[in-house]
Formats: structure tokens, C-alpha cells, sequence
């Protein structure tokens, strides 16, 4: 069966289901790669990715590609689930003998919601590299593991059938991008230009309790390509795509384990070239060290909190001190950090988010990232605010797909917390300090000037729509208690 693998058109600047790890359009225009689906895309050689927000491939464009396949494999997100649904319907309309797979967290966690819609002919919960090339080959449904599909008027969910252990078996994603993507059409504005992304693991043994991915999709095994394999794809990348100024490694956390880190920053150092990756506050010098000097340039690292209390709240596992001392040194090493941080998690107050920002600024990481706190369903977060009644009816994004709350504290109202992200960020980027290394970048990177003032645009016009938000938001409630 010819098969399409579609992260599907969303939102206008949608990061959306396929990859991103907090589904939503940021405050600057960022796509991150389809690497889930092109696992299965490369054991398909006939099948075709299409990674539709980046390349600004239309809904209309996108059903018109329906006659030209036989299978169709669509990665959702719970954002953007009911405009996936509307479009597959649309191709299968366009072409009924076409089979229609979801995939990705929101039908590993509700398979029964998502086969009560009729467009939907299939699921595969969890991953799916090996079950859709199994398929597509003519395999029945009823012999392949984490299947979920309508037969005889009821549901039928197959037994899982386990993660995949050898990573090293898998095909290079490298080699998907090359045959079906533009690579120079993936920004993300704190990583080099043109760069490339793509996972060295699986799985993350950390527990943090509103972390999508661990716990909806990778699972908490953590599973390792060898050294050798990892450092061969970085090979290939830099042969087969010319001007490539970085790669990302984009695994849950990639320095989970010291020794595991050092060995592959062996096999990478001696290529000479420019990487990045996420990482959490727990490695110590000497692993930065070796990462410095295999050509690691920045990390993702995820603080989430300036409180101490929240972090045990979360199921961080790991504090404040340890968050202090590793971006210390990293300063030392000039490792470059763009910080993560989260409002509205369990816990949260007026004052715990004073202590975050204070905290974010005593830190002063070169960027960072605020977000809204978002239960999905299917993580501990999710069960934490369901018991608690404190989720609301309120849809997760705008009508541009940002980011909104749908929590609500005794004290923390949806206009609260979206002002407290527009504070924190304000606070961040409007001290000298902050201003002048923006302007020293736009000086000394002309290639850079017109991205910066672009994402400079995209800021302001996104922070007046979230002071709209606020006002109306309050306005509203002042109405309603009079």
C-alpha cells in the first residue's frame, strides 16, 4: 500500500502533534522535524512524508494528495485533534478505498474517543515504527501488537507488543528528510540555521508528573543507539546537506547517564561540528566538559521552577541548588543554555511565580522559553487537576493555536496566568542586560539581523494579543459578579 505520512496543516505557524514536545504556535514562528514518522517512512521506500506547517502545504493542497494513496498515517495532537479528524474525513471523502491511521498521544490515551470517529479506520497506541510498514505489507490488523479498530460493531485493542529494544535497527530519519524535506524550512530561533534534529534515544527514566512524552507515547525505558550508530548519522547529515550548521539531538534528555554521555561525546569529537541537545540540572562538570569539547554549543535545560516546593510537586528530581551550580558551569565551560520554565503548575501561587521569574533572572540563561502549564490527558498532571476540579471547559489554544490556560487555581484565575507569562517574559528581555545581547548578536551576525527583528515583530504582536486576553478575560468576571 502507497502510504502517506502527514503531520497535517493546523493553526498558521502550528508546531503541532509530530515531534514537539508542548503542541502549540510559540511566540516566534518554530518547526521542529516529523521524526516519528519518518522511522516508518524509511522502511516504506515507495511512501512519502508530508510535514505540511513548514512548507505551508494548504488543507486543500492536502486533499488533493488523497487519489495518490492507499494508506494514510496522520500524527494528532489534543490541540489539534478535531481539525485532523475534519481533514482526514476530507481525503477519505476525496478517496474511499484510502485506510485512515491515527497516531501519537491523544489516541494512545482515548483509542475508544478516537474510533468513534468514522474517519478514522485505525490507531496505533504508543509507537509505531514497526506496525504501519507491517500493515502497509499486507499484515491483518488482528495479528499486529497496539492496534486499536472497529470490527463486528465493537472495539478491539490488541495486546501492546513492547518498545523497541535496538534502536540501531531502525532506519536513519536523516535519510526521510533528504527524500521528502526541505530541511532550510525548520527554524527554531535559539539553534543555528539550517540545522537538523534527531534522537540518539528513547524513553526517559525521569517522573516528572505533566511531561507529555514518557508517559503518553516513548514510555520511562530508556533505550540507547550505540555510539558508533548516532555518530555515522551525524556523518551522513553533514555529507548530504549542504550549509547545515547544526544538529540536535532531540531526545527526551539526552545526559541522562554520565557515562553513556561521555562515550558518545567521544565518537562525536573527532567529526568536528556544531551540536546541540536538552539536558537536565543533574550533570555535573566533568560530563559538560566532555560534551563542550565534542562541539556541543547549547542545551535545552528544563528549570521549570524557581520554587523549591513545586519541583517536589512536578517529581523534578532535582533542585534549586543543582540547578545554580550546573548552569554555573556551564558558564564556565561557555556551554550557551535556553532555559525552560513552566506557569501553573501544581502548587502555583502569585508569589511561587514571583520566586520562578526572580530565580530566571538570577540564572540568566542566554533565552528561554515560558509556558502554560497543560494537563494532557494521560499524565499525572491531567489526574492531579481532574481530582481536584480545577480544569476547565476552556480550549488549550486561541484561534491561532497559542497557547491558553484550561486550569484555574483558587487564586490564579485564566487571566492571571497569562498575564504572569507576559510578566515573566517582559521582565526577562527588558533588562539591560538581556537587550544588549540581542543588539550585540543583530551587530555582529548580519545574517541574523533579519530573523531577529522578524521574531522581534512576532513577539510584540503576539504580547498585545495576550494583553487583550487579559483585559477581556477580566472585564468579563467583572461583569458576571455585578
Amino acid at each position: 500500500m502507497r502510504t502517506l505520512f502527514l503531520n497535517p496543516p493546523s493553526f498558521e505557524g502550528f508546531d503541532g502533534g509530530a515531534s514537539s514536545r508542548w503542541p502549540a504556535s510559540r511566540e516566534i514562528e518554530s518547526y521542529w522535524y516529523p521524526v516519528w514518522l519518518c522511522y516508518p517512512a524509511g522502511m516504506l521506500p515507495d511512501s512519502k512524508v508530508v510535514d505540511a506547517p513548514p512548507h505551508k502545504v494548504t488543507i486543500s493542497q492536502t486533499v488533493a494528495m488523497a487519489n495518490d494513496f492507499e494508506l494514510l498515517v496522520l500524527f494528532t495532537s489534543t490541540p489539534g485533534f478535531d481539525v485532523d479528524v475534519r481533514i482526514a474525513q476530507m481525503m477519505k471523502d476525496s478517496n474511499p478505498r484510502m485506510k485512515v491511521c491515527f497516531v501519537g498521544p491523544p489516541v494512545t490515551v482515548e483509542p475508544d474517543k478516537a474510533l468513534r470517529q468514522t474517519a478514522i479506520d485505525f490507531i496505533v497506541r504508543r509507537e509505531f515504527d514497526r506496525q504501519i510498514p507491517a500493515y502497509a505489507r499486507g499484515t491483518p490488523l488482528e495479528e499486529i501488537p497496539g492496534v486499536s479498530f472497529r470490527k463486528n460493531g465493537g472495539m478491539v485493542h490488541n495486546p501492546d507488543g513492547g518498545y523497541i529494544e535496538n534502536l540501531d535497527e531502525l532506519p536513519w530519519v536523516t535519510r526521510t528528510y533528504q527524500r521528502d524535506l526541505d530541511f532550510r524550512r525548520y527554524n527554531v530561533p535559539f539553534l543555528l540555521n539550517p540545522f537538523l534534529s534527531f534522537y540518539t534515544s528513547r524513553g526517559c527514566p525521569a517522573m516528572c508528573t505533566f511531561c507529555l512524552w514518557p508517559q503518553t507515547h516513548s514510555g520511562h525505558r530508556w533505550r540507547l543507539r550505540s555510539a558508533a550508530d548516532v555518530a555515522n548519522e551525524c556523518r551522513y547529515a553533514l555529507d548530504s546537506f549542504p550549509g547545515l550548521k547544526e544538529i540536535f539531538f532531540d531526545d527526551d534528555t539526552f545526559n541522562y547517564q554520565k557515562a553513556r554521555t561521555i562515550e558518545l561525546a567521544k565518537h562525536l569529537k573527532p567529526i568536528k561540528f556544531t551540536w546541540s541537545c536538552t539536558s537536565r540540572v543533574t550533570t555535573d562538570y566533568d560530563t559538560l566538559k566532555a560534551m563542550k569539547e565534542a562541539g556541543c554549543r547549547l542545551m535545552i535545560v528544563g528549570y521549570e521552577s524557581g520554587d523549591a516546593q513545586i519541583l517536589k510537586n512536578i517529581k523534578k528530581g532535582a533542585t534549586l541548588d543543582m540547578a545554580r551550580r550546573f548552569t554555573a558551569n556551564c558558564k564556565k565551560l561557555g556551554l550557551t543554555i535556553h532555559g525552560d520554565f513552566i506557569v501553573g503548575l501544581p502548587g502555583e501561587t502569585r508569589e511561587s511565580i514571583r520566586r520562578t521569574i526572580d530565580f530566571a533572572k538570577e540564572l540568566d540563561c542566554e533565552t528561554i522559553q515560558v509556558s502554560i502549564a497543560h494537563p494532557y490527558p494521560g499524565t499525572e498532571f491531567y489526574d492531579y487537576v481532574q481530582t481536584n476540579n480545577l480544569i476547565t471547559l476552556d480550549s488549550m489554544t486561541d484561534d491561532m493555536g497559542h497557547q491558553l490556560p484550561n486550569i484555574s487555581y483558587h487564586d490564579l484565575d485564566r487571566a492571571d496566568l497569562v498575564d504572569w507569562v507576559e510578566r515573566f517574559y517582559g521582565e526577562y528581555y527588558f533588562r539591560p542586560r538581556a537587550v544588549w545581547r540581542v543588539v550585540r548578536k543583530a551587530i555582529l551576525h548580519r545574517d541574523e539581523r533579519k530573523r531577529l527583528y522578524k521574531e522581534a515583530r512576532e513577539y510584540l504582536a503576539l504580547r498585545a494579543k495576550r494583553k487583550r486576553f487579559v483585559a477581556e478575560q477580566k472585564q468579563a468576571a467583572a461583569h458576571a459578579r455585578a
